[in-house]
């Protein structure tokens, strides 16, 4: 049953390239037209094509980590490009959208975030051990999307840039009091402290990267200007002259995006500036990965633009520069996969393979996202004044 099944799913998906699929018994079938890319995958367990039929995301993700499924003559960003390409062309089953509006419709009880529920999930992720980042990231260990003001630039130019270009929309000035949400491993919080002279609080729920953060402040000399805590923003205390929170959005969820927003503006000074970076959708909400909710970033989501644009109206902050990175983060994900892969052999030490095609499936399916789907960086610029920062934009690119 599940072997016709997929057959259906594949010969109705499949209009613009082709996919041909060995089945456990070795048969090989073609889907879609000769005319466009061709990727091969061999599928060696029956039991596979069942998950692949009620939740294909997942069971694709599942099938690769196990070597249940497995590309021949092909690479991995090869069929994950065709597949991408032919969902959004081709139709899908009935039992298909079915499964995928309730997903959707799911998301508001799955996605409820409450305060321990949010600690559990940032453990799951960012709690594993510095030397696996260490191995991919950049040097300031910016887990995040890098901003490639010059197409040739390195990872860590890039990432520097990043900074500089929201230390610019912040408007700093030496002694202000500056709140950073979700902190990560301190490379923000630092580097405003170090070279504009603010006073920085760090907040993170992820015990391994407040450690780190405390002792890369120590050892720089700043721990009395950046500071950091083990804190929900939902616990936060006080106001604060400026407000940065990087790549932290994704994992509020959308019942908490109204909380998310109304305590950015109780935080933030009648005369402040906030800057929010976010991956956003450029389109339609839709249901979030099974696959990366499960064993990537448990509670998280990728917000459309439609979703947030209410929470900020409420909470009553002017909306004063929106800016759209486009292929910034695959750009950024490239550079970390690339130093994965050069870094193989000193992972598998440590992590077994399933882990290591885990990681593999998960960055080179993130690039893909912002390549050939409607997936890009936001940067939210919010105060309470609406010349609360200039009236043009030069200021922002005069670093």
């Amino acid at each position: 049953m599940w072997r016709n099944l997929l057959d259906r799913f594949l010969t109705e998906m499949m209009v613009a390239d082709r996919l041909s699929v060995t089945y456990p018994d070795g048969d090989t079938c073609d889907y879609g037209p000769d005319t466009g890319a061709h990727a091969h995958l061999v599928i060696s367990d029956p039991e596979i094509m069942r998950t692949l039929i009620l939740n294909p995301d997942l069971g694709l993700g599942e099938g690769y980590m196990d070597q249940r499924i497995v590309p021949k003559d092909c690479t991995l960003d090869e069929v994950l490009e065709i597949i991408i390409r032919n969902r959004f062309m081709g139709s899908l089953p009935s039992w298909m959208l079915t499964a995928n509006r309730a997903r959707f419709h799911l998301r508001r009880f799955i996605q409820r975030n409450a305060p321990q529920a949010s600690r559990k999930n940032v453990a799951h992720h960012y709690d594993l051990s510095d030397k696996l980042y260490a191995m991919f990231l950049d040097d300031d260990m910016q887990y995040s999307c890098a901003y490639f003001r010059e197409p040739d630039m390195t990872l860590e130019q890039a990432q520097a840039a990043k900074k500089a270009h929201i230390a610019a929309k912040l408007r700093l000035e030496p002694g202000m009091r500056v709140l950073d949400i979700g902190c990560g491993w301190g490379g923000m919080a630092l580097t405003l402290a170090r070279d504009y002279g603010c006073e920085v609080t760090g907040i993170t729920l992820s015990e391994n990267q407040l450690a780190t953060a405390k002792r890369r402040a120590e050892a720089e000399g700043l721990s009395g200007s950046a500071q950091f805590h083990l804190e929900d923003y939902r616990h936060t205390k006080g106001t604060f002259d400026r407000i940065v929170s990087v790549g932290m959005l994704e994992h509020v969820g959308v019942p908490n995006f109204d909380t998310y927003f109304g305590r950015v503006a109780e935080l933030l000074d009648p005369d402040g500036v906030a800057l929010i970076h976010s991956i956003g959708r450029s389109a339609p909400p839709m249901a979030h990965s099974s696959w990366i909710n499960k064993y990537i970033f448990p509670g998280g989501y990728v917000p459309s633009l439609s979703e947030l644009a209410p929470a900020m109206e409420r909470s009553g902050l002017w909306q004063t520069d929106i800016e759209v990175w486009r292929l910034h983060y695959a750009k950024t994900i490239r550079h970390w996969r690339d130093r994965f892969e050069a870094n193989i052999d000193e992972i598998r030490a440590t992590y077994d393979e399933r882990f290591v095609r885990m990681y593999e499936y998960y960055l080179t399916v993130c690039i893909l996202a912002f390549e050939h789907q409607m997936q890009a960086v936001y940067h939210f610029q919010l105060a309470h004044k609406r010349d609360g920062v200039p009236l043009t934009r030069d200021y922002m690119t005069q670093t």
